[in-house]
């Protein structure tokens, strides 16, 4: 039986990838490393990691996408201010957060979740906290260089100016390869229109 490894994202519009990508050379240009950075191309907030998914579900799985995305509106989100996580000598991972409505965001995100227990994918342990990763520490850095990571991450104070409209989520393929995962959209799931 073929599998594929999937998950259900937002795809960002141009505009906000082109800001992700201005924050990033910010910080690398005032020395934030060692860090593996996410390509701007690459970065989509993810709804549900699916994992190894059965090639045959792929239908029924945007079939209960669709049917999840029939009780929603479009809403906007803004892209917030940067952070990391977990906590300042352990940092390993350098986000951005989202504003605007993401009381909407949340709401879909569940139903996404709840839509895919059925399909025998489990519900998520955390709970769900909007962000986008921008970065990754790379495992060799010492407890002080993950402290001068986050400081520097933390002292940005501007807000990444991007706004933009959520009007579908997509189903998305990743293939993992050693130079970082290719990313295929296999459906594209639009929002009810208002």
């Amino acid at each position: 039986m073929e599998k594929t490894r999937t998950f259900v994202a937002i795809e960002l519009p141009w505009e906000a990838k082109h800001a992700l990508g201005r924050l990033r050379d910010t910080l690398v240009g005032n020395g934030c490393s060692p860090v593996k950075w996410v390509s701007p191309d690459g970065i989509h907030l993810t709804l549900k990691f699916l994992g190894d998914t059965r090639v045959e579900q792929i239908d029924i799985i945007t079939d209960s996408l669709r049917a999840v995305a029939r009780s929603k509106t479009p809403f906007n989100l803004t892209l917030g201010k940067p952070g990391t996580f977990p906590g300042p000598a352990s940092t390993r991972v350098i986000w951005i957060g989202l504003e605007g409505d993401v009381h909407s965001l949340c709401a879909l995100q569940h139903d996404v979740e709840e839509a895919m227990v059925p399909l025998g994918f489990p519900r998520e342990g955390r709970q769900f906290t909007p962000h986008l990763t921008l970065g990754r520490v790379r495992e060799q850095a010492r407890g002080l260089e993950r402290q001068r990571i986050r400081d520097l991450v933390m002292s940005i104070r501007e807000q990444t100016a991007a706004s933009f409209q959520v009007h579908t989520f997509s189903l998305m393929r990743s293939e993992l390869t050693r130079h970082g995962a290719i990313y295929t959209c296999l459906a594209s799931v639009p929002l009810q229109s208002s």
